[in-house]
């Protein structure tokens, strides 16, 4: 039984939807001609609560375009010290945008505070960068930011003068888990970054939402980056199948997920965490590597790290999949 559990980025497009890719009306996109990729961004803006959208090649292109629209060189902005686009983003912002991040501590759930977020926000004086931006995040290593705690920070940001991105990569997971439309998270969010090629199992694209003027400087910074596409349609087609199939079937995996879990809390001496479609396994040192190989062995792969691997349940792991995996651990750890 192989299972590959690293990532939720490796889903592969069902027959139906590359017959909707293969199929898309396309026009060249940088003149804004494409009607697929217009109605993807129509339907995305919709979806947010927003006055616009734009369709870019990732999710890390998306964030850096963001920033970009947001800040002046040599500005500042505030984000979680284990975001997304503070620690896996190539110091992008940084470097492009020359935005220097200020990264404060968030807790177990991956959460920010409000009083944390004022507290980080710089006084005037010359010596200091201006701080411009607050960075959020939804889910967070598969933990749900809720609704109310988003909206509270998002107007402690406003409410310091600052502008707010949340990055949601995973933000359809979070709303699944809430049983709310994406757009119960974003009434105070400026703009929003939404990922089809994880949960959503479009091969790729991201897709920026946010009001008009900010969407446009995002569009500017789109070309800046190398991101204006031609007939890209074919990829947006697959964007409007995956909205259309794969948004509800969500809960899906966030039930794997759930099961895994519950059987692997059984097995003594095995630390188990989970949120959405992660799951989070921190075995005794000592069988770390020894428990690695056995996996491996039987084709199941996860993200190994140490001291904790990462399992994520996606499109294309099924309910024998995620019982292998629980037998796999359960075989190993038998007698020791």
């Amino acid at each position: 039984m192989n299972a590959d559990f690293r990532s939720d980025t490796l889903t592969v497009a069902a027959p139906a939807m590359r017959e909707a890719m293969a199929t898309a009306e396309v026009g060249d996109d940088v003149y804004g001609e494409d009607p697929t990729v217009n109605r993807l961004q129509d339907r995305i803006a919709e979806l947010a609560g927003k006055e616009a959208a734009l369709f870019l090649t990732s999710g890390t292109q998306s964030n850096l375009a963001a920033v970009l629209a947001h800040c002046r060189r040599g500005d500042e902005f505030i984000i979680g010290s284990n975001y997304h686009v503070y620690l896996n983003e190539a110091s992008g912002a940084a470097a492009f945008a020359g935005a220097s991040p200020w990264p404060i501590e968030v807790d177990a759930n991956g959460s920010l505070t409000p009083d944390a977020v004022r507290a980080a926000v710089r006084e005037p004086d010359q010596h200091h960068p201006e701080s411009r931006l607050l960075c959020l995040e939804n889910t967070v290593n598969g933990n749900v930011q809720p609704v109310d705690l988003i909206s509270k920070l998002a107007a402690t940001g406003h409410d310091c003068g600052l502008a707010v991105h949340l990055d949601g990569a995973r933000l359809f997971n979070a709303a699944a888990a809430c049983d709310v439309g994406i757009d119960a998270f974003l009434d105070d969010v400026d703009t929003v970054s939404l990922c089809l090629s994880k949960g959503l199992g479009a091969p790729a694209g991201t897709v920026l939402a946010g009001d008009r003027a900010t969407i446009d400087r995002a569009f500017r910074a789109r070309k800046m980056l190398g991101g204006g596409m031609r007939q890209v349609g074919h990829l947006a087609a697959a964007g409007l199948h995956a909205l259309d199939h794969n948004v509800d079937r969500l809960a899906e995996d966030h039930a794997r997920a759930e099961q895994i879990a519950e059987a692997l809390r059984a097995i003594g001496g095995l630390g188990v965490t989970q949120g959405t479609n992660m799951l989070w396994v921190t075995p005794p040192p000592e069988h770390h590597d020894d428990l690695v190989a056995h996996l491996e062995s039987e084709g199941l792969l996860g993200i190994f790290w140490k001291p904790t691997m990462r399992f994520v349940t996606h499109l294309g792991i099924d309910d024998e999949q995620a019982d292998a995996l629980v037998e796999s651990f359960t075989r190993f750890f038998a007698g020791r």
